[in-house]
């Protein structure tokens, strides 16, 4: 079964959302080319009616949404904080979860620096051993050469001596 490194999901992640984003940009442009072909169709008192019409309802729309959001969070917060009870109690539960997002983060700084640290471990116990492993072949293949050169220097030693002891 092949298993798949932090960095190759990591990178199947990035290409999964690049994948996704190019189909929503592709979306989108396909939403603004019908909307134009659909300006374009009309006669011209038709769009600058169109255009009026928005030059209008657009700020109106927002207005309406802007009131709408701070209504919400006017009304939210006065849920929230209504009694000195309550504001105490959501005081309390946002520094809990502030105190267990901080744990969670700092647990998983320590996962990744024991992780980092064991990888840098394993990888110079790894050098280590094939730089012994490296000196040691060298080693031995030159007391071999070494001992070859000891003996042919011997042997052709030997073979002066006897001629020289057969010449005289």
């Amino acid at each position: 079964m092949a298993t798949t490194t932090q960095s190759q999901q990591s990178a199947a992640k990035r290409a999964t959302a690049s994948r996704s984003a190019a189909a929503k940009r592709r979306s989108a442009a396909a939403k603004r080319a019908a909307a134009t072909r659909e300006v374009n169709q009309r006669n011209p008192v038709e769009q600058v009616q169109y255009a009026a019409e928005r030059a209008v309802l657009i700020p109106v729309g927002a207005a309406l949404t802007a009131t709408d959001r701070v209504a919400e969070a006017v009304t939210d917060l006065a849920r929230t904080y209504s009694t000195p009870e309550t504001a105490q109690k959501r005081v309390e539960r946002d520094l809990r979860r502030f105190e267990r997002r901080g744990s969670t983060a700092r647990n998983r700084a320590e996962r990744r620096v024991k992780r980092t640290r064991t990888r840098v471990e394993r990888e110079l116990r790894q050098r280590r051993t094939r730089a012994v492993r490296v000196v040691k072949r060298n080693r031995t293949q030159l007391e071999r050469q070494a001992k070859n050169v000891r003996r042919d220097l011997e042997k052709a030693v030997s073979q002066a001596q006897e001629r020289v002891t057969s010449a005289a």
